[in-house]
């Protein structure tokens, strides 16, 4: 009989318990986005796909070395460059990222030591075609400089 009043009393203090966080949380304020409408800012640490940094010119940082490409455990990155005559560098012609493969490990922007590289603050990427996952990382730099 104590047990049975004991449970009874243990019962509620834990409905009120869960009341009591039910009432605090009610009176806050939503923090739904209405999605196609309202877009989240992304915090500094968010990492999205890898993007190239673009010097003062406009061109690519990157120097074609290739530490990005045997740093990536994923074996997601592709790289080519030549190099023109008469120069000293080598000039990007080709940086894919396949973004099916990418594990969002960090090794490629951690060993760049030319500050070529970046995580992209972009989530939105949906589709249900695998070609869409598959950057031209120039492309996108250009892009972005028009």
């Amino acid at each position: 009989m104590v047990t049975y009043f004991k449970d009874i009393y243990s019962g509620l203090v834990s409905l009120f318990i869960g009341m009591e966080v039910t009432f605090k949380e009610f009176f806050k304020p939503t923090v739904t986005v209405q999605y196609p409408y309202e877009t989240l800012t992304m915090t500094e640490k968010y990492r999205g796909h890898v993007e190239l940094i673009e010097n003062d010119e406009g061109k690519p940082n990157c120097i074609v070395c290739g530490l990005c490409q045997r740093a990536c455990p994923s074996a997601c990155i592709t790289l080519a460059g030549v190099k023109p005559e008469g120069e000293k560098k080598k000039v990007l012609t080709k940086y894919i990222l396949d973004f099916t493969r990418c594990s969002l490990c960090g090794s490629c922007v951690e060993s760049c030591n030319f500050n070529a590289l970046e995580f992209s603050k972009e989530y939105n990427l949906a589709s249900t075609r695998r070609e869409d996952f598959i950057f031209d990382l120039l492309q996108r730099l250009e892009d972005r400089n028009k």
